[in-house]
């Protein structure tokens, strides 16, 4: 029985450690700093579709988001993880990185831009979400595998 709990424990252990690890690896910061922006863009898209009031709160919090992932995403993506985790990584981030970053910086900036004029309807919020899904979409037909 004794032993049982010790495997048991030993077990837990482990899988905590690899869990730990795991959650440092770029890949994996990567992967959540994608779902940042998938929740930041589908608050702005709830307002920009009447689905959700109008907050001006949740906007900034949105666009500051957008910003900030903007600014940080390429310094994830270090030789030696292309893949891996189940990476959606294009290998032409690698050969193209200066690219890969203006792409990245853009999208901060026009996140930055968007957020100093902060959107003051569901009209503005609508016309942010084209400037930035623009600018998503363009960075992830060059560098985001399809699946």
């Amino acid at each position: 029985m004794k032993l049982k709990l010790v495997l048991s424990a030993a077990t837990a252990i482990c899988l905590g450690v690899t869990a730990a690890i795991a959650a440092g690896e770029p890949q994996v910061v990567r992967q959540d700093e994608m779902k940042k922006v998938g929740g930041a863009m589908g608050a702005l898209g709830g307002i920009a579709k009447g689905e959700k009031p109008y907050d001006a709160e949740a906007v900034k919090a949105a666009l500051t988001t957008l910003a900030e992932v903007g600014k940080t995403f390429p310094d994830h993506f270090p030789a030696g993880s292309e893949t891996g985790m189940d990476s959606e990584a294009a290998p032409a981030i690698w050969q193209n990185m200066d690219d890969f970053k203006a792409k990245s910086a853009k999208l901060a900036s026009i996140a930055e831009a968007q957020l100093a004029a902060l959107p003051a309807d569901q009209a503005g919020v609508g016309a942010a979400m084209q400037a930035l899904g623009a600018t998503c979409g363009d960075c992830h037909q060059t560098y985001r595998l399809k699946k």
